[in-house]
């Protein structure tokens, strides 16, 4: 039976992600060795490395979940998913991994801008979100003509969208509605590249009529065109 203080310690993953980022802002990224983050969390080396394949792993600690998520959502849609708010909505679960932990989450954002090889390091992990994307999109516009290349544009304008959105919530130390920020942002992406939902079932949309008149035709003739093209003359 675990005792109180037990079931209270964090588990080893967490505990080392918070004995890194403790020493991070004490002594600074470049400063802090493995060997120190292990010592901070009372563990052997061997246990560091099961959990993190490198010192900038420890840094981006979720994004290995949020991307499997992100696979899964993906692959679990319906044939009739409209494929861009589909990944518009994927995109949103990165968002959500973020404002899980405000307080972790701008300050990887500050030590990120620090470190040029953290910097770099985030983007290949967003660029792996993309190619998710990308790949979805691309399964979904087979057959379209310039398909592949509309996957990728949507798949690219998804991503800046999203992370523009997320660094300025980020910027502002993680105040303010983060989700109405992103979807602000998604909604460009959505009104450029999106399909417009069908109408309900016994639902007719509104009729557009098209009249073309001679330029110097009185006004009266085109009344009388609009009105004989709408059935009334």
């Amino acid at each position: 039976m675990k005792t109180e203080a037990a079931a209270a310690k964090p588990p080893m993953r967490d505990a080392l992600v918070a004995a890194a980022f403790q020493l991070f802002l004490e002594r600074g990224y470049e400063q802090t060795t493995v060997d120190d983050i292990v010592a901070l969390a009372g563990v052997g080396r061997r246990s560091f490395f099961r959990y993190f394949p490198s010192k900038e792993d420890v840094v981006f600690p979720d994004h290995e979940r949020c991307l499997a998520d992100m696979k899964a959502y993906l692959v679990n849609s319906a044939d009739d998913d409209e494929p861009v708010r589909r990944v518009c909505d994927a995109a949103r679960l990165v968002l959500r991994m973020y404002a899980e932990n405000p307080t972790f989450s701008v300050q990887r954002y500050r030590l990120t801008k620090k470190v040029p090889g953290l910097r770099a390091y985030e983007l290949s992990v967003v660029w792996r979100y993309e190619r998710a994307l990308a790949e979805y999109l691309r399964a979904r516009f087979a057959g379209r003509r310039d398909g592949t290349l509309q996957a990728d544009v949507i798949a690219a304008a998804v991503v800046a969208a999203h992370n523009n959105a997320l660094r300025s919530w980020l910027r502002s130390d993680g105040q303010g509605d983060a989700s109405a920020t992103v979807d602000h942002a998604l909604g460009y992406v959505q009104s450029a590249f999106g399909t417009a939902p069908a109408p309900p079932r016994g639902e007719l949309p509104e009729d557009v009529v098209v009249v073309v008149s001679r330029r110097d035709a009185p006004l009266w003739r085109v009344v009388q065109e609009i009105e004989s093209a709408l059935g009334r003359g």
